[in-house]
Protein backbone atom coordinates (compact mmCIF):
# COMPACT_ATOMS: atom_id res chain seq x y z
CA UNK A 1 0.00 0.00 0.00
CA UNK A 2 2.76 2.27 0.34
CA UNK A 3 4.18 4.46 -2.46
CA UNK A 4 6.99 2.87 -4.53
CA UNK A 5 9.39 5.67 -6.51
CA UNK A 6 11.93 5.29 -8.47
CA UNK A 7 14.08 8.35 -7.66
CA UNK A 8 16.50 8.72 -10.47
CA UNK A 9 16.91 5.82 -12.95
CA UNK A 10 15.71 2.57 -13.63
CA UNK A 11 16.94 0.32 -16.32
CA UNK A 12 15.81 -2.73 -17.92
CA UNK A 13 17.75 -5.73 -16.23
CA UNK A 14 17.57 -8.36 -18.41
CA UNK A 15 14.80 -10.21 -21.15
CA UNK A 16 14.66 -13.57 -21.01
CA UNK A 17 13.03 -15.53 -23.52
CA UNK A 18 11.28 -19.38 -22.54
CA UNK A 19 12.88 -22.38 -23.13
CA UNK A 20 9.96 -23.50 -25.76
CA UNK A 21 8.12 -22.36 -27.92
CA UNK A 22 4.96 -23.81 -29.40
CA UNK A 23 4.56 -24.91 -32.95
CA UNK A 24 2.05 -21.51 -33.27
CA UNK A 25 2.61 -18.30 -34.56
CA UNK A 26 3.19 -16.80 -30.75
CA UNK A 27 5.59 -16.05 -28.07
CA UNK A 28 6.36 -15.54 -24.75
CA UNK A 29 9.11 -12.96 -23.25
CA UNK A 30 9.38 -12.83 -19.22
CA UNK A 31 10.62 -9.02 -18.48
CA UNK A 32 11.85 -8.62 -15.35
CA UNK A 33 12.96 -5.01 -14.16
CA UNK A 34 15.38 -4.84 -11.51
CA UNK A 35 16.71 -1.50 -9.50
CA UNK A 36 20.29 -0.45 -9.00
CA UNK A 37 21.37 0.04 -5.92
CA UNK A 38 23.28 2.67 -6.45
CA UNK A 39 23.16 5.30 -9.33
CA UNK A 40 25.10 8.60 -10.36
CA UNK A 41 26.45 10.78 -7.38
CA UNK A 42 26.44 8.20 -5.14
CA UNK A 43 22.40 8.32 -4.59
CA UNK A 44 20.27 5.05 -3.99
CA UNK A 45 17.15 4.20 -5.99
CA UNK A 46 13.54 4.34 -3.55
CA UNK A 47 11.82 0.74 -3.75
CA UNK A 48 8.39 1.17 -2.97
CA UNK A 49 5.40 0.36 -5.94
CA UNK A 50 6.50 -2.31 -7.38
CA UNK A 51 6.61 -2.13 -11.17
CA UNK A 52 5.68 -5.56 -11.94
CA UNK A 53 3.14 -5.96 -14.72
CA UNK A 54 3.20 -9.07 -16.54
CA UNK A 55 3.34 -8.86 -20.13
CA UNK A 56 2.08 -11.56 -22.55
CA UNK A 57 3.35 -10.44 -25.94
CA UNK A 58 2.46 -11.41 -29.25
CA UNK A 59 4.69 -12.34 -32.32
CA UNK A 60 4.93 -13.45 -35.68
CA UNK A 61 8.39 -14.49 -35.67
CA UNK A 62 11.01 -14.71 -32.49
CA UNK A 63 13.15 -11.49 -33.99
CA UNK A 64 9.88 -9.67 -34.02
CA UNK A 65 9.13 -10.68 -30.50
CA UNK A 66 11.96 -9.62 -29.23
CA UNK A 67 11.36 -6.41 -30.88
CA UNK A 68 8.19 -6.18 -29.52
CA UNK A 69 8.64 -7.37 -26.16
CA UNK A 70 11.35 -4.00 -25.73
CA UNK A 71 8.80 -1.36 -27.19
CA UNK A 72 5.97 -2.98 -25.09
CA UNK A 73 7.95 -3.11 -21.54
CA UNK A 74 9.44 0.97 -22.64
CA UNK A 75 5.67 1.79 -22.98
CA UNK A 76 4.64 -0.08 -19.99
CA UNK A 77 7.23 1.85 -17.85
CA UNK A 78 6.10 5.26 -19.23
CA UNK A 79 2.38 4.94 -19.57
CA UNK A 80 1.68 2.13 -16.84
CA UNK A 81 -1.85 3.11 -16.57
CA UNK A 82 -2.95 1.94 -19.94
CA UNK A 83 -3.82 -1.94 -19.86
CA UNK A 84 -2.78 -2.35 -23.35
CA UNK A 85 -0.83 -0.93 -26.02
CA UNK A 86 -1.90 1.44 -28.84
CA UNK A 87 -2.04 -1.47 -31.41
CA UNK A 88 -3.52 -4.23 -29.36
CA UNK A 89 -0.65 -7.09 -29.90
CA UNK A 90 -0.03 -7.28 -26.18
CA UNK A 91 -1.89 -6.72 -22.97
CA UNK A 92 -0.28 -5.23 -19.71
CA UNK A 93 -1.92 -6.07 -16.28
CA UNK A 94 -4.51 -4.02 -14.77
CA UNK A 95 -3.14 -1.41 -12.58
CA UNK A 96 -4.03 -1.72 -9.22
CA UNK A 97 -6.04 0.90 -7.55
CA UNK A 98 -3.59 2.04 -5.34
CA UNK A 99 -1.36 2.95 -7.54
CA UNK A 100 -4.04 4.77 -10.16
CA UNK A 101 -5.34 6.98 -7.86
CA UNK A 102 -2.41 8.16 -5.80
CA UNK A 103 -3.81 11.05 -4.40
CA UNK A 104 -6.91 9.23 -2.83
CA UNK A 105 -4.33 7.41 -1.48
CA UNK A 106 -2.82 9.80 0.08
CA UNK A 107 -5.69 11.53 1.40
CA UNK A 108 -7.07 8.24 3.19
CA UNK A 109 -3.26 8.58 4.71
CA UNK A 110 -3.52 11.90 6.18
CA UNK A 111 -7.39 11.19 7.30
CA UNK A 112 -5.94 8.41 9.46
CA UNK A 113 -2.92 10.27 10.21
CA UNK A 114 -5.50 12.61 11.77
CA UNK A 115 -8.04 10.71 13.68
CA UNK A 116 -5.70 8.16 15.12
CA UNK A 117 -3.90 11.18 16.48
CA UNK A 118 -6.82 12.44 18.01
CA UNK A 119 -7.61 9.05 20.10
CA UNK A 120 -4.39 9.72 21.24
CA UNK A 121 -3.84 13.21 22.22
CA UNK A 122 -7.26 12.72 24.24
CA UNK A 123 -6.54 9.33 26.18
CA UNK A 124 -2.77 10.69 26.82
CA UNK A 125 -3.86 13.71 28.40
CA UNK A 126 -6.78 11.61 30.78
CA UNK A 127 -3.49 9.24 31.77
CA UNK A 128 -1.76 12.75 32.43
CA UNK A 129 -4.69 13.58 34.60
CA UNK A 130 -4.17 10.81 37.04
CA UNK A 131 -0.73 9.67 36.22
CA UNK A 132 1.50 12.40 35.64
CA UNK A 133 4.63 10.64 34.68
CA UNK A 134 5.67 12.00 31.00
CA UNK A 135 9.40 9.94 30.57
CA UNK A 136 7.82 6.51 31.58
CA UNK A 137 4.83 7.15 29.35
CA UNK A 138 6.69 8.21 26.49
CA UNK A 139 8.89 4.77 27.05
CA UNK A 140 5.59 2.95 27.15
CA UNK A 141 4.67 4.19 23.76
CA UNK A 142 7.78 3.02 22.39
CA UNK A 143 7.94 0.47 23.89
CA UNK A 144 4.44 -1.03 22.49
CA UNK A 145 5.14 0.02 19.20
CA UNK A 146 8.34 -1.88 19.23
CA UNK A 147 6.59 -4.92 20.16
CA UNK A 148 4.18 -4.27 17.96
CA UNK A 149 7.04 -4.02 15.22
CA UNK A 150 8.58 -7.71 16.32
CA UNK A 151 5.09 -9.40 15.96
CA UNK A 152 5.14 -8.07 12.56
CA UNK A 153 7.85 -8.91 11.18
CA UNK A 154 7.59 -12.39 12.78
CA UNK A 155 4.03 -12.88 10.64
CA UNK A 156 6.09 -11.26 7.57
CA UNK A 157 3.67 -8.02 7.50
CA UNK A 158 5.89 -6.60 6.05
CA UNK A 159 9.31 -8.35 5.09
CA UNK A 160 11.82 -7.52 7.76
CA UNK A 161 14.24 -5.48 5.63
CA UNK A 162 17.83 -6.13 6.42
CA UNK A 163 20.27 -3.61 8.24
CA UNK A 164 23.61 -2.32 7.40
CA UNK A 165 26.03 -0.28 9.18
CA UNK A 166 25.56 2.50 6.52
CA UNK A 167 21.81 2.79 7.03
CA UNK A 168 22.41 2.64 10.91
CA UNK A 169 24.75 5.29 10.38
CA UNK A 170 21.71 7.45 8.77
CA UNK A 171 18.92 6.07 11.48
CA UNK A 172 20.93 6.84 14.71
CA UNK A 173 20.47 10.66 14.59
CA UNK A 174 16.99 10.66 12.47
CA UNK A 175 16.12 7.81 16.23
CA UNK A 176 17.95 10.00 18.65
CA UNK A 177 15.94 13.43 17.22
CA UNK A 178 12.64 11.30 17.60
CA UNK A 179 13.53 10.35 20.99
CA UNK A 180 13.84 13.78 22.41
CA UNK A 181 10.81 15.02 20.54
CA UNK A 182 9.12 12.72 21.60
CA UNK A 183 9.95 12.93 25.67
CA UNK A 184 9.89 16.86 25.21
CA UNK A 185 6.52 16.93 23.55
CA UNK A 186 4.79 14.68 26.34
CA UNK A 187 6.51 16.54 29.01
CA UNK A 188 4.93 19.78 27.50
CA UNK A 189 1.36 18.01 27.68
CA UNK A 190 1.76 16.77 31.30
CA UNK A 191 2.91 20.41 32.56
CA UNK A 192 0.30 22.88 30.36
CA UNK A 193 -2.73 22.17 28.35
CA UNK A 194 -3.39 20.21 25.16
CA UNK A 195 -4.26 23.59 23.24
CA UNK A 196 -0.97 25.47 24.31
CA UNK A 197 1.57 22.83 23.33
CA UNK A 198 -0.18 22.55 20.21
CA UNK A 199 -0.10 26.39 19.55
CA UNK A 200 3.47 26.28 20.19
CA UNK A 201 4.44 23.32 17.78
CA UNK A 202 2.26 25.09 15.07
CA UNK A 203 5.01 26.74 14.18
CA UNK A 204 6.66 23.58 12.93
CA UNK A 205 6.18 24.89 9.64
CA UNK A 206 8.86 27.67 9.98
CA UNK A 207 11.29 25.72 11.26
CA UNK A 208 11.09 23.30 8.51
CA UNK A 209 10.90 25.51 5.73
CA UNK A 210 14.12 27.23 7.68
CA UNK A 211 15.50 24.06 8.09
CA UNK A 212 14.90 23.06 4.24
CA UNK A 213 16.52 26.63 2.81
CA UNK A 214 18.94 26.52 5.01
CA UNK A 215 20.38 23.31 5.97
CA UNK A 216 19.40 21.22 2.85
CA UNK A 217 19.55 24.03 0.45
CA UNK A 218 16.55 24.63 -1.66
CA UNK A 219 15.41 27.69 -2.34
CA UNK A 220 11.49 28.34 -0.48
CA UNK A 221 10.37 31.24 -2.17
CA UNK A 222 8.80 34.02 -0.58
CA UNK A 223 5.15 33.19 -1.33
CA UNK A 224 5.12 30.03 0.34
CA UNK A 225 6.48 31.94 2.99
CA UNK A 226 3.70 34.39 3.21
CA UNK A 227 1.16 31.54 2.67
CA UNK A 228 2.42 30.35 6.45
CA UNK A 229 1.74 33.11 8.21
CA UNK A 230 -2.36 32.52 8.32
CA UNK A 231 -1.66 29.19 9.17
CA UNK A 232 0.00 29.85 12.20
CA UNK A 233 -1.78 32.62 13.25
CA UNK A 234 -5.22 30.46 12.64
CA UNK A 235 -4.16 27.36 14.94
CA UNK A 236 -3.07 29.89 17.41
CA UNK A 237 -6.09 31.94 17.02
CA UNK A 238 -7.65 28.38 17.60
CA UNK A 239 -5.31 27.50 20.84
CA UNK A 240 -6.41 31.08 22.93
CA UNK A 241 -9.25 30.50 24.61
CA UNK A 242 -7.27 27.09 26.20
CA UNK A 243 -3.87 29.16 26.41
CA UNK A 244 -2.05 28.14 29.82
CA UNK A 245 1.45 29.74 30.26
CA UNK A 246 4.19 27.58 31.57
CA UNK A 247 7.75 27.56 30.77
CA UNK A 248 8.12 24.19 31.21
CA UNK A 249 5.79 23.25 28.28
CA UNK A 250 6.88 26.43 26.62
CA UNK A 251 10.70 25.24 26.35
CA UNK A 252 9.60 21.59 26.02
CA UNK A 253 7.64 22.59 22.99
CA UNK A 254 9.85 24.34 21.45
CA UNK A 255 12.74 21.79 21.64
CA UNK A 256 10.34 19.61 20.47
CA UNK A 257 9.54 21.81 17.02
CA UNK A 258 13.38 21.64 16.37
CA UNK A 259 13.85 17.82 16.62
CA UNK A 260 11.24 16.74 14.79
CA UNK A 261 11.84 19.29 12.13
CA UNK A 262 15.44 17.48 11.95
CA UNK A 263 13.71 14.27 12.41
CA UNK A 264 11.90 15.13 9.17
CA UNK A 265 14.89 16.26 7.33
CA UNK A 266 16.36 12.80 8.44
CA UNK A 267 14.04 10.49 7.83
CA UNK A 268 13.60 11.87 4.27
CA UNK A 269 17.09 11.03 3.02
CA UNK A 270 17.20 7.47 4.99
CA UNK A 271 13.99 6.64 3.03
CA UNK A 272 16.21 6.48 -0.17
CA UNK A 273 17.47 2.91 1.42
CA UNK A 274 14.20 1.09 3.02
CA UNK A 275 10.43 1.32 2.91
CA UNK A 276 8.78 4.14 5.44
CA UNK A 277 7.50 1.01 7.67
CA UNK A 278 10.89 -1.01 8.33
CA UNK A 279 12.19 2.47 8.42
CA UNK A 280 9.67 3.74 11.39
CA UNK A 281 10.46 0.39 13.35
CA UNK A 282 13.83 0.46 13.39
CA UNK A 283 13.71 4.30 14.39
CA UNK A 284 11.23 3.00 17.33
CA UNK A 285 13.96 0.16 18.62
CA UNK A 286 16.79 2.84 18.74
CA UNK A 287 14.79 5.59 20.54
CA UNK A 288 13.02 3.48 23.03
CA UNK A 289 17.02 2.15 24.03
CA UNK A 290 17.86 6.33 24.17
CA UNK A 291 14.68 7.01 25.80
CA UNK A 292 14.97 4.18 28.95
CA UNK A 293 17.82 5.74 30.96
CA UNK A 294 16.68 9.29 31.48
CA UNK A 295 13.31 7.99 32.14
CA UNK A 296 14.98 5.67 35.49
CA UNK A 297 17.09 8.62 35.94
CA UNK A 298 14.65 11.04 36.03
CA UNK A 299 11.42 9.20 37.54
CA UNK A 300 12.49 5.89 38.34
CA UNK A 301 12.75 6.62 42.43
CA UNK A 302 9.09 8.54 42.27
CA UNK A 303 7.27 5.63 40.35
CA UNK A 304 8.29 3.47 43.01
CA UNK A 305 7.84 5.21 46.39
CA UNK A 306 4.10 6.00 45.16
CA UNK A 307 3.77 6.76 41.30
CA UNK A 308 1.80 3.43 40.17
CA UNK A 309 0.47 2.46 43.52
CA UNK A 310 -1.26 6.43 42.93
CA UNK A 311 -2.44 5.50 39.78
CA UNK A 312 -3.80 2.15 40.64
CA UNK A 313 -5.66 3.56 43.60
CA UNK A 314 -7.38 6.04 41.77
CA UNK A 315 -8.45 4.06 38.47
CA UNK A 316 -7.37 0.45 39.07
CA UNK A 317 -4.57 -1.99 37.49
CA UNK A 318 -6.97 -3.05 34.85
CA UNK A 319 -7.55 0.36 33.55
CA UNK A 320 -4.25 1.46 34.13
CA UNK A 321 -2.25 -1.24 31.98
CA UNK A 322 -5.37 -0.86 28.97
CA UNK A 323 -4.80 2.65 28.76
CA UNK A 324 -1.06 2.40 28.65
CA UNK A 325 -1.24 -0.32 26.37
CA UNK A 326 -3.48 1.48 24.02
CA UNK A 327 -2.12 4.93 24.03
CA UNK A 328 0.83 3.16 23.26
CA UNK A 329 -0.78 1.40 20.28
CA UNK A 330 -2.34 4.53 18.80
CA UNK A 331 0.56 6.38 19.07
CA UNK A 332 2.89 4.37 17.39
CA UNK A 333 -0.33 3.62 14.63
CA UNK A 334 -0.26 7.32 14.17
CA UNK A 335 3.44 7.75 13.86
CA UNK A 336 3.54 4.90 11.42
CA UNK A 337 0.74 6.52 9.15
CA UNK A 338 2.74 9.77 9.40
CA UNK A 339 6.05 8.38 8.32
CA UNK A 340 3.69 6.76 5.41
CA UNK A 341 2.66 10.10 4.21
CA UNK A 342 6.25 11.62 4.45
CA UNK A 343 7.34 9.47 1.73
CA UNK A 344 4.30 10.82 -0.21
CA UNK A 345 4.83 14.05 -0.10
CA UNK A 346 7.66 16.97 0.70
CA UNK A 347 8.58 17.71 4.28
CA UNK A 348 7.12 21.03 4.26
CA UNK A 349 3.92 20.14 2.68
CA UNK A 350 3.89 17.53 5.73
CA UNK A 351 4.87 20.03 8.20
CA UNK A 352 1.31 22.37 7.04
CA UNK A 353 -0.64 19.60 7.43
CA UNK A 354 0.82 18.27 10.72
CA UNK A 355 -0.41 22.24 11.70
CA UNK A 356 -3.74 21.05 9.90
CA UNK A 357 -3.93 18.19 12.17
CA UNK A 358 -3.55 19.94 15.29
CA UNK A 359 -6.75 22.18 14.49
CA UNK A 360 -8.45 18.78 14.91
CA UNK A 361 -6.68 17.61 17.91
CA UNK A 362 -7.40 20.93 19.58
CA UNK A 363 -11.11 20.83 18.46
CA UNK A 364 -11.94 17.53 19.88
CA UNK A 365 -10.23 17.81 22.95
CA UNK A 366 -12.54 21.21 23.25
CA UNK A 367 -15.41 18.57 22.46
CA UNK A 368 -13.98 15.90 24.85
CA UNK A 369 -13.17 17.80 28.10
CA UNK A 370 -15.67 20.23 28.04
CA UNK A 371 -14.59 23.49 27.10
CA UNK A 372 -16.75 26.33 25.22
CA UNK A 373 -15.91 26.73 21.73
CA UNK A 374 -15.52 30.60 21.46
CA UNK A 375 -16.00 32.89 18.68
CA UNK A 376 -12.42 32.88 18.44
CA UNK A 377 -11.78 29.56 17.65
CA UNK A 378 -14.04 28.99 15.11
CA UNK A 379 -12.40 31.82 13.14
CA UNK A 380 -8.79 30.51 14.31
CA UNK A 381 -9.99 27.39 12.47
CA UNK A 382 -11.35 28.98 9.11
CA UNK A 383 -7.95 30.85 8.95
CA UNK A 384 -5.60 28.23 9.14
CA UNK A 385 -7.82 25.96 6.60
CA UNK A 386 -7.86 28.88 4.38
CA UNK A 387 -3.87 29.20 5.26
CA UNK A 388 -3.47 25.79 3.73
CA UNK A 389 -5.34 25.55 1.22
CA UNK A 390 -3.16 29.05 -0.33
CA UNK A 391 -0.37 26.87 0.21
CA UNK A 392 -1.78 24.00 -1.30
CA UNK A 393 -2.88 26.22 -4.72
CA UNK A 394 0.56 27.95 -4.82
CA UNK A 395 2.67 24.89 -4.44
CA UNK A 396 0.69 22.89 -7.19
CA UNK A 397 0.76 26.05 -9.51
CA UNK A 398 4.37 26.45 -9.21
CA UNK A 399 5.46 22.38 -9.81
CA UNK A 400 2.63 22.68 -12.50
CA UNK A 401 4.84 25.72 -14.03
CA UNK A 402 8.39 23.20 -13.51
CA UNK A 403 6.63 20.50 -15.50
CA UNK A 404 5.77 22.85 -18.46
CA UNK A 405 9.06 24.48 -18.17
CA UNK A 406 11.18 21.17 -18.22
CA UNK A 407 8.44 19.63 -21.44
CA UNK A 408 8.89 23.09 -23.31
Amino acid sequence: MESRVFSRATTIAHVRRPLRESHSNTSCSFVSIKPIGAVGEGGNLIWGRQLRPSLLLEASSPMNARKDSLRKVMAAASSPAEGSDSSGDGKVAPVGFFDKYPALVTGFFFFMWYFLNVIFNILNKKIYNYFPYPYFVSVIHLFVGVVYCLVSWTVGLPKRAPMDSNLLKLLIPVAVCHALGHVTSNVSFAAVAVSFTHTIKALEPFFNAAASQFVLGQSIPITLWLSLLPVVLGVSMASLTELSFNWTGFISAMISNISFTYRSLYSKKAMTDMDSTNIYAYISIIALIVCIPPAIIVEGPQLMKYGFNDAIAKVGLTKFISDLFWVGMFYHLYNQLATNTLERVAPLTHAVGNVLKRVFVIGFSILIFGNKISTQTGIGTGIAIAGVATYSFIKAKMEEEKRQGKAA
